[in-house]
């Protein structure tokens, strides 16, 4: 059994989620901008769901675990 990284999401699935969006923006070579847009549309698209996405937390992890060194503020 694989061990889903913790984000600060409020569900095992939301996690799963944004652990899917981190390897994805490391596959692709996203930038911040491009990665805080893309925790963005995942808000938005089920603010049930996902909508603390953008909570500082789940951004602040996000952030750090791909080691982005820019500015955290866009």
């Amino acid at each position: 059994m694989v061990a889903t990284k913790e984000f600060g999401m409020f569900s095992k699935q939301g996690n799963i989620v944004i652990e899917a969006l981190v390897d994805y923006a490391r596959a692709a070579n996203l930038t911040w901008p491009e990665t805080y847009n893309a925790l963005c549309k995942l808000a938005d698209s089920d603010s049930e769901m996902y909508g603390e996405a953008m909570d500082t937390v789940v951004r602040e992890c996000v952030y750090s675990t791909l080691g982005f060194k820019t500015d955290f503020y866009v």
